[in-house]
């Protein structure tokens, strides 16, 4: 595998190394020795798996206890994914980093705890697989507002149309208003 810094540290793209032939390919989604080389040392309790079409921009979900890191890839169709630092002690909060994960290019984005995530689908359709560090919990679960214009995420909408939102995520917070993490 290869693990490259993004423009926040500790948010990690993560590049399998994949075998193809013509039977089709084979690759290592997750190998607990290679991870903790390159300083990831989560243990994962729960895995999640979510479709959507095009258009849809789910996030930027959080949750202020039970916090949760992600691994998260897309194992079909493609995805803009983003993770914006809510560590109020950090330099780089209320930065955001961003990578487009696809079927194709097998990539994978390491959001540890402290950070909201969200993505929204280009291709026609997408299904996002990520596994997490801490249960879900919907009593802690926060969302931040995708077009905060404090945070400046530059999403590539499609048409340059707004995403569809789940009513969550229309009536989610601004930076300035959200729960933090310290």
């Amino acid at each position: 595998m290869q693990f490259e810094r993004t423009t926040i540290p500790g948010v990690i793209l993560i590049l399998p190394k994949v075998f193809s032939d013509g039977r089709g390919f084979f690759m290592e989604t997750y190998r607990a020795d290679e991870f903790a080389a390159y300083g990831i040392t989560a243990g994962f309790v729960q895995d999640n798996h979510s479709g959507s079409r095009q258009g849809i921009l789910r996030g930027l979900h959080y949750q202020i206890r039970q916090v949760q890191g992600k691994l998260v890839r897309a194992v079909m169709g493609e995805v803009y994914d983003v993770a914006v630092d809510l560590r109020r002690s950090s330099p780089t909060f209320g930065h955001w980093a961003a990578a487009i994960l696809s079927s194709n290019n097998k990539k994978q984005m390491w959001i540890p705890p402290g950070f909201a995530h969200g993505f929204y689908v280009i291709s026609d359709v997408a299904e996002v697989v990520y596994k997490t560090t801490d249960y879900y919990s919907s009593v802690h679960e926060r969302s931040l507002l995708w077009n905060d214009p404090s945070l400046g995420i530059e999403w590539p909408l499609l048409d340059n149309k707004p995403p569809l939102l789940s009513y969550k995520d229309t009536h989610a917070c601004l930076l300035s208003e959200a729960d933090l993490f310290d």
